[in-house]
């Protein structure tokens, strides 16, 4: 009598050791940093390095959604910086409301009758939107009191015009650079919209003083780094972890077969349309939760964050890590964001010669493009490539024999040519 048991299959992180290291060496990190850090450690690493490590994590999600977008899927989406941008923008809004709040009430405490409801609302309005010379709160701002809501709207917003405009896309079967120009546009027409003063959120301004939070006046911003520092921890590995979950199975199969032969796929009987259309909402909605926890630790957001240029961005960190491997996505956009942040902080020396003195502030950029056409030409498996070949296993030694049962199988020489 034989047995019909299934056999137990095993978790994720035992069937892929990669994630299970990067986990590792995640929690390693964050415990490191905590404990040179000055809000619980000894204070070896400044307040300011630890937030840009926890925005430097935040980085890292928005590339393993651009990596499953464009590495996995096919699809060179050059406008995922703006659903990254509208959730800084839903998360700003309420930091911005209630710190106002707390102001304006204060201010009126020594009235000599308690002020009304619309009189706290009035004074709110006036100080944040007195800057572009207005004093009523836009429609936008309806649900900007309620944190509940503004999160909600994180998740929301960039998820919906997602979904909105892959449908588009998507049933038109616009496909390749046609793709690429439409999401550019889509970013370069809500950036501009936001720089205009009655888009609601400030125009030019944007949105400041995140960094801030409200009712935490009396902690001080080192104890609030590290706690940002472990939610964008916590948020990078949850984000890893759900990835290779949707790329480990029978769905990360097919999306590699849309990205590898999209015609072939359809042939077959999928819905093209339909995997395109999840993985691109699934991803927008993994950026906009990447900004919202990505600009309190930057402290202002504003349109110039949602120019095209910072989708480009983007996927050259993709491209310089090694699209197709998650761990390359982080490992780019962690080497760049830092190589960035130290050629344009002034902390490198300026090279200066006889006829000319190169300052890096003006020429990270150019080093940067030149690092991608290198990285395109001559290894384009990234820096994830160099660790693919750390880690490759060698073929066994059989001495030409057989590698199957049968006489006729494929003998090493011929599978090593």
């Amino acid at each position: 009598m034989t047995s019909t048991a299934k056999p137990v299959r095993k978790p994720l992180v035992l069937r892929y050791p990669s994630v299970a290291i990067f986990l590792i060496i995640l929690s390693l990190f964050t415990v490191i940093i905590t404990v040179l850090g000055e809000g619980f450690g000894i204070g070896l690493i400044s307040t300011s390095f630890i937030k840009t490590l926890g925005k430097t994590l935040c980085l890292c999600l928005a590339a393993l959604a651009m990596d499953l977008v464009w590495g996995y899927t096919g699809i060179l989406s050059l406008g995922h910086m703006a659903f990254f941008g509208i959730g800084g923008y839903a998360i700003g809004m309420w930091l911005m409301y209630a710190r106002t709040e707390i102001i304006v009430v204060d201010s009126l405490a020594a009235s000599a009758l308690p002020p009304t409801v619309q009189e706290i609302s009035d004074g709110i309005a006036a100080q944040i939107f007195g800057v572009v010379g207005a004093s009523e709160f836009p429609p936008i701002w309806a649900f900007a009191h309620s944190l509940p809501l503004q999160l909600a709207a994180v998740v929301l917003v960039p998820g919906l015009l997602a979904l909105v405009f892959g449908w588009l896309a998507f049933r038109s079967r616009v496909t390749g650079v046609y793709l690429s120009i439409l999401t550019q546009a889509m970013t370069l027409a809500l950036s501009l919209y936001l720089f205009q003063n009655d888009s609601g959120l400030r125009g030019n301004n944007g949105l400041s003083g995140l960094q801030n939070l409200p009712g935490l006046d009396s902690v001080p911003q080192s104890t609030v780094s590290i706690l940002f520092f472990w939610a964008s921890a916590l948020a990078l590995g949850l984000g890893y972890l759900v990835c290779a979950w949707v790329v480990s199975g029978k769905f990360g199969s097919v999306i590699r077969a849309i990205r590898d032969d999209e015609s072939r796929v359809r042939f077959l009987g999928y819905s093209v349309e339909a995997y395109k259309l999840f993985i691109f909402t699934f991803t927008a909605v993994i950026c906009g939760i990447a900004g919202a926890l990505y600009y309190p630790q930057a402290g202002i957001i504003n349109p110039a964050e949602i120019a095209p240029i910072a989708s480009i961005y983007l996927a050259v960190w993709v491209a310089i890590g090694g699209r197709g491997r998650l761990y390359g996505a982080v490992i780019g956009a962690a080497f760049v964001s830092l190589l960035s942040t130290w050629f344009t902080g002034g902390q490198t020396p300026d090279i200066s010669l006889e006829f000319y003195t190169i300052q890096w502030v003006d020429w990270w950029t150019i080093l940067l493009g030149f690092s991608f056409v290198a990285v395109t030409l001559f290894a384009p498996r990234g820096i994830g490539g160099l660790i693919d070949k750390l880690t490759e296993r060698r073929a066994p030694d059989r001495h030409g024999a057989d590698l199957g049962p049968d006489l006729g199988s494929l003998r090493e020489k011929e599978a090593n040519e």
